[in-house]
């Protein structure tokens, strides 16, 4: 009676299979490791999950505000420059409407009495 797991035989399943570990290793270290170094050396963010490489953007470049100024601060400065806005379109509206009662007094006074 021949035995099916002989020495040989569990030694060549052992090398294959440690072969096949081997392997695996390699990829993990080609495909996924080895590009978030490379990007992580570039100064970059590596999500391992997608595999994508990111630039890191500050915080000041997607609100407008300068590093160091609160959300209040910077609020209250807007709010600032919409009211002076604000005032100048008033004021140019006052003037448009100052200008539009000069000319219809002056084309009053030219036109002829009827």
């Amino acid at each position: 009676m021949k035995r099916f797991l002989t020495f040989p035989r569990l030694a060549m399943i052992f090398f294959a299979l440690f072969g096949v570990a081997v392997a695996g290793v390699f990829a993990v270290q080609a495909y996924w490791v080895a590009p978030g170094e490379r990007c992580e050396a570039a100064g970059k963010w590596y999500d391992m999950d997608n595999r994508i490489c990111a630039q890191p953007i500050s915080i000041a470049e997607i609100t407008g505000r300068p590093n160091g100024v609160s959300r209040a601060q910077a609020s209250d400065e807007k709010n600032r420059e919409l009211i002076r806005i604000e005032d100048q379109l008033a004021a140019q509206d006052r003037a448009r409407a100052a200008e539009i009662t000069r000319q219809k007094a002056a084309l009053a006074a030219a036109r002829p009495a009827t």
